[in-house]
């Protein structure tokens, strides 16, 4: 079995990779400024997303925020009289940063999002990306784009609409006020709250899980959930017939056949 090995740096390390077992660990690390999204970070964050894809020993991506103080905070406002000062500007930044942002959205593997403390903002679409979210009972979660007189991104409207439904969504939009750890997942934008000592195994229980399943059936469930979100017109229906017929096709599904007969753990290879 793989084991933990060393970090591995990116953004000239505010971001770090490193692996424990078939688990990639990415982590945000700016926490002097409570691991607030710079540009460059984003790029890192791209950087890290296309190692972990193209790495077949890694069935599973935990993403963390560095310290205890926040997930991700939100976008590094002390970037914005530079990069985002008006509407040209913010073509650029969404031009330096649509890599990552479309790295993270299209990721094949599963993404869960570790949080604890802060999660607001473009941190909270971070979290939203991802495919699970479990969180410290210290986390707190918003959307503060009403105080900022800033339009959130249309993506991340449609994820949060996606979990939490129009009703809730308009009441984090409209009013920028900060949830609970314990509200969050009672609305469903988050799957579970657990207490602060018990974040790190609660997660690490979780992705070793999926990374014990067969990563072919995982990679099937992603995709058909993702398409089946989409509008009927644009969902590619294709896509979900040709990995159902890889998963029948695969040497997984026969030791997965084999190991449930002969009553053992299946040991699957993605193959």
């Amino acid at each position: 079995m793989l084991q933990k090995t060393g970090v591995t740096e990116f953004a000239n390390g505010r971001m770090l990779a490193e692996r424990d077992g078939g688990v990639g660990i990415i982590t945000f690390n700016q926490p002097e400024k409570r691991n607030a999204m710079s540009i460059e970070m984003w790029e890192g964050l791209s950087d890290i997303l296309d190692r972990f894809a193209a790495d077949d020993t890694i069935t599973c991506v935990v993403m963390q925020g560095a310290g205890d103080k926040a997930f991700v905070s939100g976008a590094d406002i002390s970037q914005f009289a530079r990069n985002r000062s008006n509407a040209e500007a913010q073509q650029e930044y969404e031009r330096r940063t649509g890599g990552g942002r479309t790295k993270l959205a299209e990721f094949p593997k599963p993404l869960i999002a570790k949080v604890r403390g802060f999660c607001m903002g473009g941190g909270l679409a971070i979290a939203m990306a991802a495919d699970l979210r479990v969180s410290a009972t210290d986390g707190q979660f918003g959307i503060p784009a009403a105080r900022l007189s800033i339009a959130y991104a249309p993506d991340s409207v449609k994820r949060l609409i996606d979990l939490v439904g129009p009703a809730h969504a308009k009441m984090i939009l409209f009013t920028a006020r900060r949830l609970t750890a314990e509200q969050a997942e009672r609305i469903g934008l988050i799957n579970e709250c657990v207490p602060v000592e018990d974040l790190d195994r609660a997660t690490m229980d979780l992705a070793q899980a999926i990374a014990e399943n067969a990563p072919l059936s995982i990679r099937a469930s992603k995709l058909t959930i993702n398409e089946m979100l989409k509008d009927e017109s644009v969902r590619n229906m294709a896509a979900i017939k040709e990995i159902g017929e890889i998963c029948f096709n695969s040497a997984d599904y026969k030791e997965g056949r084999t190991a449930f007969m002969e009553k053992r753990r299946p040991k699957f290879t993605g193959q």
